[in-house]
């Protein structure tokens, strides 16, 4: 017989492996030593509260835990453990259900303020045998607001006699008051290793053939519940009439085979497209969706990353026939690719849902994974992690080399502040073109073109810039100022232009505006609204060119002004309303007043 556990056989009907092996006693229960060692210290030592609450994610052995406790501290002789007997009549009497010292309400269906009302007077009467009486209130999240207010005074100051175990899903749901009248444990979820050596208990009892990597299958897919576990188990093995093995498990739970992750991280390697396009269409042709590959090689890269480093190894839960490989591969990918991959996926992962083809969008993904160690690497330096792109592999364009200029002046090293990044580096200052001072009554001197080409001729293009910039310096001798006359003539001109360009609105807006000259090179424009401003400032890049041609000076410069007191005597103007309307007409024309009472009309 297996020890610990209770066996139900009536009739010779199959018994489910969640009620058939579910713990009697705290030796028993899985993953929760923190728990059931403080219960069993609390019972030896006569320190039991009156009121517990049990929380935690389903199927971790809440409920089993609160049904052992009362089982337990009405054990007639109990163990030098704290463990119950199995063997007195209050055990048996607990184990038939027949037990008139325990009670257990499902919170979920009697939420309601009489559902409680009716426990509390329960609680009034003392057991007939045993020390205590236990209330088992599951799920009690779900009371409603009355049923927990009407609970308050009782579970703040029971009969000694009585002890109360609360258990939870949703510890956020229950009010404060609740929560600060009980001793509060936090169960946690059953570990993929405490759920494999479970397993193999199990189908070592049951004389189960099953490969320990399918049972490793089983644990991750129950995400922590043990008795999601159970009964993934008792549906494979009818499945598979008792005979597990790691391909039929992947099949009945629709799980992607790890080796498919591992020839797709190969084949995204070598960039060998068509064959990871060939892979995917392999497993969409099985049945599984594009969601379950994205999903699936997330979670692949992340194991991955957790094998980089050996601190982390130990966060790897996968089957021990798959963890070498897993290692072994972490070793040759670099890290850079694993993170921006992992991004990739991600973002991919979200905009699935809302794209329309989802075989392309996972294909999009597998042909930019394909690239990315061409595309994107990450270097490490002094600062962390920076992104780089890689041109060497790569080269689109390519550009003509421009010889570099020695120049006879330059700036030591070490007194220039952009040297101290790479000491190899040198900062040569070439000596800029010596401005011509020209005065406006004065004709300059013309600069002889062979001083210009006098330099090598591997440098025509850069002479012919600065050919340009001497010429275009010595336009301003023949430079005009802003006058009266010269800017009504110039402005009308812009005019004209305007009407060629057929722009009649900036035409009417340019007529009304007026100038004022403040320097010889500066004026304002002044106009009367925002609207005519807006018109005007539309052509300023235009305007600022024709005048510099017109006064052949680049320093002109104008600023636009609304005048204020056109605006102020706007804001004189005062709306009247439709009421104060009918009135002043009304005044005028009284037949009007008798119109509208003739005809019942209304404002």
């Amino acid at each position: 017989m297996y020890p610990g556990y209770s066996f139900f056989k009536i009739m010779d009907k199959f018994i489910v492996s969640a009620r058939k092996y579910r713990p009697q006693n705290f030796s028993t229960v899985i993953g929760q030593s923190h728990i059931t060692t403080t219960l069993k210290n609390a019972i030896n030592n006569n320190q039991l509260a009156h009121a517990f609450l049990f929380c935690g994610p389903r199927g971790v052995g809440k409920t089993t835990c609160a049904r052992i406790l009362a089982k337990t501290i009405n054990c007639e002789s109990r163990d030098k453990n704290g463990e119950a007997c199995n063997k007195c009549n209050s055990c048996v009497s607990f184990e038939k259900g027949s037990s008139f010292n325990i009670h257990e309400l499902d919170a979920a269906s009697n939420n309601s303020v009489d559902d409680i009302r009716a426990l509390v007077e329960q609680v009034r009467f003392a057991p007939q045998a045993g020390t205590y009486k236990v209330y088992i209130v599951d799920e009690v999240h779900m009371l409603s607001q009355g049923a927990f207010n009407a609970f308050l005074k009782t579970l703040e100051e029971p009969p000694p006699y009585a002890i109360f175990i609360l258990a939870t899903t949703e510890k956020h749901k229950i009010l404060p008051t609740i929560l600060s009248r009980c001793q509060i444990f936090d169960f946690k979820r059953i570990t993929a290793n405490d759920t494999v050596e479970h397993l193999l208990e199990i189908v070592k009892n049951e004389k189960i053939t099953a490969e320990k990597s399918a049972l490793h299958v089983i644990a991750q897919k129950s995400e922590g519940c043990l008795r999601d576990a159970l009964s993934i188990l008792d549906k494979i093995v009818s499945f598979t009439s008792g005979n597990l093995t790691y391909a039929n498990t992947l099949e009945h739970l629709n799980i992607l085979d790890e080796d498919y992750y591992f020839k797709l991280l190969q084949q995204l390697q070598q960039q060998q497209l068509a064959d990871a396009l060939m892979l995917f269409d392999e497993i969409n042709q099985k049945g599984f969706e594009g969601d379950t590959l994205l999903e699936g090689f997330s979670e692949f890269i992340r194991n991955l990353l957790v094998c980089k480093d050996p601190k982390s190894s130990v966060l790897l839960e996968v089957a021990e026939d798959f963890r070498e490989k897993y290692i072994e591969y972490a070793k040759q990918i670099k890290t850079g690719w694993l993170i921006t991959a992992l991004n990739i996926i991600n973002d991919f992962a979200i905009s699935y849902k809302q794209a329309r083809n989802k075989k392309l969008q996972v294909e999009l993904l597998l042909i930019k994974l394909s690239y990315l160690n061409q595309a994107l690497e990450l270097t490490a330096n002094d600062e962390g992690m920076s992104k780089k792109k890689t041109v060497d592999s790569i080269k689109t364009v390519s550009f003509k080399a421009i010889p570099s200029l020695t120049l006879d002046k330059k700036i030591p090293a070490e007194k220039s502040p952009e040297t101290k990044t790479t000491a190899a580096a040198k900062l040569i200052i070439e000596e800029p073109i010596k401005k011509i001072e020209t005065k406006q009554a004065v004709e300059p001197a013309p600069i002889p073109v062979s001083s210009i080409e006098s330099s090598s001729t591997s440098m025509g293009s850069l002479n012919k810039i600065r050919k340009q910039i001497v010429i275009n310096n010595n336009t301003s001798v023949n430079e005009k100022y802003l006058e009266a006359e010269s800017l009504a003539l110039a402005w009308n001109q812009y005019i004209d232009k305007l009407n060629e360009r057929n722009n009649h609105s900036a035409v009417t807006n340019f007529k009304l505006a007026k100038t004022k000259i403040n320097d010889n090179n500066h004026f304002d424009i002044i106009t009367e609204s925002v609207i005519q401003l807006k018109f005007i400032e539309a052509e300023t890049t235009a305007l600022i060119d024709h005048l510099h041609q017109f006064f052949n000076n680049r320093s002109i410069k104008f600023r636009l002004v609304i005048d204020e007191s056109k605006i102020e005597q706007r804001e004189e103007i005062k709306t009247i309303s439709t009421k104060e309307l009918y009135n002043t007409l009304t005044d005028q024309y009284p037949l009007i007043k008798k119109l509208k009472e003739k005809l019942k009309l209304e404002l």
